[in-house]
């Protein structure tokens, strides 16, 4: 049985959290288990119908993969979806992989946080999170943080 977490069903569905705990609240079977780290978890088939998967090959899989942990597949998945016009399941994902100090995730979420893409605009919090990208050698970050620099007095 596949299994995928109750934060990523949130992400990736048009549902809130409310919403799914109250599901849950009203058909135990939606939940399968909780996994080492606490997480809520559901079978997939109770839940796809819910569930905006990308249709590219792979999509699936991809997500499953990403939410297991992989931070490469987090970033893809955040590539995935915004390419979907889904921004707020981007900026999950994208989360989930700067966490993990990816650079390319956390240059991204830095253009979603200046930008307002799936998250209130707060061009502080952008700017950190390039700064972040730049500092572990991401070269589009390394740029921009130079040119910012321009600008400081």
């Amino acid at each position: 049985m596949k299994l995928i977490s109750l934060d990523a069903v949130i992400a990736i569905s048009d549902c809130s959290r409310r919403t799914w705990r109250q599901r849950i609240s009203q058909n135990p079977e939606l939940k399968s288990c909780n996994d080492s780290k606490g997480r809520t978890m559901l079978s997939l088939d109770s839940v796809s119908d819910f569930l905006s998967i990308p249709p590219e090959p792979g999509g699936l899989e991809l997500i499953l993969c990403a939410d297991s942990g992989d931070a490469d597949a987090q970033n893809d998945a955040g590539l995935l979806f915004f390419d979907l016009d889904n921004k707020k399941a981007a900026f999950y994902w994208w989360l989930a992989a700067a966490a993990q100090c990816h650079r390319d995730a956390m240059h991204l979420l830095g253009q979603c946080y200046a930008a307002g893409m799936g998250v209130p605009a707060d061009k502080n919090i952008g700017i950190m999170w390039i700064a972040k990208a730049a500092a572990g050698g991401h070269l589009i970050a390394l740029e921009q943080v130079k040119g910012l620099r321009r600008f400081a007095v």
